[in-house]
């Protein structure tokens, strides 16, 4: 587990280094897609069909990255960050809840993916309440030197999934990392029941938090010579 989350996500692009990036991100040439969005800026994003995409390399000693979509729920990334240690980016596809955990009928999400077997990177949802306090990742697939934050709370399973559980904090927020015991390239996961085991069965938050963004992506450690992750379909639905 060499790869260790130091910083909430907010807080990490708050705090990232200025980059080396300048034209070498402006120049990188992602694969041809017939997208309606394209970026290879740091902080790229656009709205789309509900979603919000963003580019978001936010790690230090990053490479090249550039997202692509056709819409909110089909979108893909071309990555070349060097054989390092360390987090270099997330692009991701957020959906905004805005819905307590206790007043949550139901919080369910679809996936589809095409990722590469080099590389160091997991698949991950990463779920926030409003004011940045909770940190919910879910890896639903992973590869390379990388692994969560935190000890060890054994298995359990929820939401249709398997899942090795991890409690930490990382200074700015708690952390609760579920990562499947087996790597799954598509599925349903029913998050409402993980929301649920976390503040009523293990106290670990209020049940009345907020959940504020759902969001889905690649957590991005290294990808040398340049990897495509590819979200062939997502949908993220909450009543």
């Amino acid at each position: 587990m060499a790869t260790i989350r130091t910083l909430g996500r907010i807080t990490k692009a708050l705090l990232a280094p200025a980059l080396a990036l300048g034209a070498t991100v402006g120049l990188a040439s992602a694969p041809a897609h017939a997208a309606v969005w394209s970026s290879c800026d740091q902080w790229g994003n656009t709205n789309l069909n509900g979603y919000t995409l963003y580019n978001n390399i936010w790690g230090s000693g990053a490479g090249s990255q550039c997202v692509w979509a056709n819409s909110g729920t089909n979108w893909g990334v071309w990555a070349n960050h060097p054989n390092t240690g360390g987090i270099k980016s997330y692009p991701n596809a957020k959906k905004v809840v805005n819905k307590t955990i206790a007043s949550l009928g139901s919080l369910t999400s679809s996936y589809n993916v095409s990722v590469p077997s080099a590389g160091a990177y997991n698949t991950s949802y990463d779920i926030w309440d409003t004011d940045y306090d909770y940190e919910i990742m879910l890896w639903v697939n992973y590869n390379g030197a990388v692994g969560p934050l935190g000890t060890s709370q054994g298995s359990v399973t929820l939401g249709g999934h398997t899942w090795n559980v991890y409690k930490g904090n990382n200074g700015a927020n708690e952390v609760f990392s579920f990562l499947r015991t087996s790597d799954s390239n598509s599925g349903t996961v029913n998050i409402k029941p993980i929301l649920t085991w976390i503040s009523g069965t293990k106290g670990w938050m209020s049940g009345n938090e907020t959940i504020g963004d759902v969001q889905f992506g690649y957590e991005i450690t290294s990808s040398s010579g340049g990897l495509d992750f590819v979200t062939n379909n997502l949908t993220v639905s909450s009543s």
